[in-house]
Parts: C-alpha cells; sequence; structure tokens
C-alpha cells in the first residue's frame, strides 16, 4: 500500500493546480470565475491521481459559490482510500480583487480521521505554537489567552503579535487586543495561512484569533498538528444565524458545544497538508505567470515525520497533460 509520505508531491499538485486555475483571473472581480476555476484545475489533477479518494468536506457552500460536491470521488481509484477536505481558494475576494493572502490548500489523511465542520456559518479558533499545549481553552478571556501565550513563549506584551480577518464580527475582540497594547496584522481573507504561520517558528505571529469557516479550521488543524502547535475549535453563533443552523450541524456530526482541539480535527498519525500561493501573503508568494507557464510557490507537511517541504514549481502548459487542456 503506498503510504501519504509517497503521496505528498502528488497532493502538493492540487493545490498548484487550484493556484494556477485562481491566478488565471486575479484582479478580474469575479469570486465566481475564481472559485471555479480554481475547482476545475485541481479536479483535472485529482483525476489523475492514484488514489481511492473522497471530499467529505469543501468550502464554498456557505456563500453558494462553486465547489467540490460532498462526498464527491475523486482519484482514478487506483490506488490508497483517503478523504480530503479541501479549499480551492482560501481567500476568494482577496484573489477577485488582486489582494495578498489567497492560497489554495488541503488535508489528506486516511478514511475517518478527518472532522467534518460543515461550510454552514463560522466557528471560533485560535492556534498557536505547542508552547502553550495544555494551558488553553476557550472560556478564558482574550485578555487570558493572549498573557498566558505570551509567557510561554517568553515575550512581553509590546512583542506579542496577533494576526486575525478584519471582520465587523470581530470588533469587540479588536478593542480588547488593542487596549491590551498587542501589535495587530488584519487580514482581508485566508485564517489558513494566518493559522500556519501562528505556528511557525520564530515567524513574528504568535496568536491566530477569531470566527471563520469550517473546512479552514479542519485544513488549518492538520498543519498546525505537523508542526506541532496547537489549535481550539468551537461553535460560534452570530446574531444573524439561521435559527435551524445548530439543528443542521448535530445532524452532520458537529457537537455544537465542544471545543475541538487539533487532535480531534485530524486524528491519527499519517496526516498531510498542502498549500500553494495565489497571491502573495504571510505564509507563501503569489503564483507568477511567465510566457510558457507559471511558477507556484507550495508547502507540504506530513506526519508522522512532522517534515515541512517548501518547494517552487515551474510549469510550462503546452506540454502539460493537464494544462493543456485548458488552453484556447
Amino acid at each position: 500500500m503506498v503510504s501519504l509520505r509517497a503521496l505528498a508531491p502528488s497532493l502538493t499538485r492540487i493545490t498548484v493546480a487550484g493556484a494556477i486555475g485562481a491566478a488565471l483571473h486575479i484582479g478580474q472581480g469575479d469570486c465566481d470565475l475564481i472559485d471555479r476555476e480554481a475547482v476545475e484545475y485541481s479536479r483535472a489533477v485529482l483525476a489523475q491521481t492514484d488514489i481511492e479518494g473522497e471530499v467529505i468536506n469543501c468550502e464554498g457552500p456557505k456563500d453558494n459559490a462553486p465547489a467540490f460536491a460532498m462526498r464527491e470521488k475523486v482519484g482514478t481509484g487506483k490506488g490508497p482510500k483517503v478523504e480530503f477536505v479541501i479549499d480551492p481558494v482560501d481567500g476568494t475576494t482577496a484573489a477577485s480583487k488582486g489582494r495578498k493572502d489567497a492560497i489554495s490548500a488541503l488535508a489528506c489523511a486516511p478514511t475517518d480521521c478527518l472532522q467534518v465542520l460543515p461550510d454552514d456559518g463560522y466557528y471560533f479558533k485560535i492556534a498557536t505554537d505547542g508552547n502553550s499545549m495544555g494551558k488553553l481553552n476557550l472560556d478564558m478571556s482574550l485578555e487570558e489567552t493572549v498573557h498566558t501565550i505570551a509567557k510561554e513563549k517568553g515575550i512581553s506584551i509590546a512583542k506579542f503579535t496577533v494576526i486575525m480577518l478584519e471582520r465587523e464580527r470581530h470588533n469587540a475582540l479588536l478593542a480588547t487586543l488593542r487596549k491590551l497594547g498587542v501589535r495587530i496584522i488584519l487580514i482581508p481573507d485566508g485564517d489558513i495561512a494566518a493559522a500556519v504561520v501562528s505556528c511557525i517558528p520564530n515567524s513574528g505571529v504568535d496568536l491566530l484569533v477569531g470566527a471563520g469557516a469550517g473546512p479552514e479550521a479542519t485544513i488549518a488543524a492538520t498543519a498546525v498538528k505537523c508542526l506541532g502547535g496547537t489549535m481550539l475549535v468551537r461553535v460560534w453563533q452570530g446574531d444573524k444565524d439561521d435559527p435551524k443552523r445548530m439543528a443542521r450541524l448535530a445532524e452532520a456530526g458537529v457537537n455544537v458545544k465542544k471545543t475541538y482541539c487539533e487532535d480531534e480535527l485530524a486524528k491519527g498519525k499519517e496526516l498531510v497538508f498542502a498549500a500553494s500561493g495565489i497571491t502573495k501573503g504571510e505564509l507563501l508568494d503569489g503564483v507568477r505567470l511567465i510566457p510558457e507557464g507559471a511558477v507556484v510557490q507550495s508547502i507540504c507537511m506530513r506526519l508522522p515525520s512532522g517534515t515541512v517541504e517548501r518547494l517552487e514549481t515551474t510549469l510550462r502548459f503546452r506540454a502539460h497533460p493537464v494544462y493543456k487542456q485548458f488552453l484556447p
């Protein structure tokens, strides 16, 4: 049986394809076009990948955006049985406006390892490195969380950096952080990359906090676990939530009162996280289009080894078995 370790390069090719599909339409102001092309490019590479795969969760349904179908079968059917949580474009709005921090990302594991958090409303998340493992919970105030992490990392509050999505729902959190005096990075989109950088040593980012979508939480938790960091996620209820949302989530297998940690979102010891940059951001550089194709920067992490690989891929479209089919 082929291991996920051996599959890792093939999995990175999936996010490279998603990044290119999106990058060809950067700045055109059409979110659906970017999502649709990223999905189609990713699907084309998956169709040539020797796996018996299933997409168990995908970002997109919440906004009625193009996405992989729930429980969509992918791969040639000739390889190991695996499951995916995929976000072909984390940061669709950013990519549509030519702004930073858009990536294509996925998590892959053997079947029954990844937690489905449906793309239905938002989930509150915190992520940081492993120094605070076991010392945080979501019942703590934001002040307590920041002070605990700062103490465990041995840094002052003045040097502490928080990254978060710039959203109206985060106004109270933002006011608290400013009162604390920490440094704050507000990003327009892309909390997967934000969670990852909060766990990378010497990245200059100490904490991700805020409410974001569910599939991204599972994808990010996979990377966080590979990096030895910690992530906590719980269903977030907003004032404008559909009253039937909690029942839908429960029916989908989500414990709406539970705080999930990285080990519960990404179970087991055989995991792969892959991501490729679409636009320049905190984690990855963006796609560079060249006359014959594109140059794409990616990152891949895997367990049990904890290996983190950064790579740059140069693609020549006309000779490529996938990309040549999309050429005019």
